[in-house]
């Protein structure tokens, strides 16, 4: 059976290539190529990806121990050309550490299997690019 719920932000242009992207719980961020120190557009959608698969990651291992180190790079070849736009190649790297003992030990044998289900069932964002999912662009009428 399938649950559906709505997720929505509202993005507001301060100025060429400045942008404010709010949330329903009021949390705000600039973006845009012309924001000085700012994600782009581009970037956006690597840390949702980081984020999203690292969230689940974080969840299933730091119950057994607190990571001492928890780093995702997001990587992706961004393709121009006549097929327009796109990005090729997204990679994903976890570089996770886990202090000596049992409980760094039972966190690192969780790390692959969280890994997987992030990637095959639990990251809403990367399991949406990859399903390829449309995406309609509309007037407000």
């Amino acid at each position: 059976m399938e649950e559906t719920s709505e997720r929505s932000v509202t993005v507001t242009r301060e100025s060429e290539g400045v942008y404010v992207a709010t949330n329903a719980a009021g949390a705000s961020l600039t973006f845009g190529h012309n924001a000085p120190e700012a994600f782009s557009s581009v970037e956006l959608l690597l840390v949702a990806i980081a984020g999203c698969s690292g969230t689940d990651v974080d969840m299933m291992t730091s119950r057994r121990a607190e990571p001492t180190k928890f780093e995702i790079t997001s990587r992706a070849d961004k393709v121009s050309g006549d097929g327009g736009n796109i990005l090729r190649n997204i990679r994903v790297t976890f570089d996770l550490e886990f202090p000596e003992g049992d409980d760094g030990d039972k966190a690192r044998a969780r790390v692959a299997p969280a890994l997987k289900s992030a990637h095959e069932k639990t990251c809403t964002v990367s399991r949406t690019v990859e399903q390829g999912v449309p995406v309609e662009l509309r007037e407000a009428s």
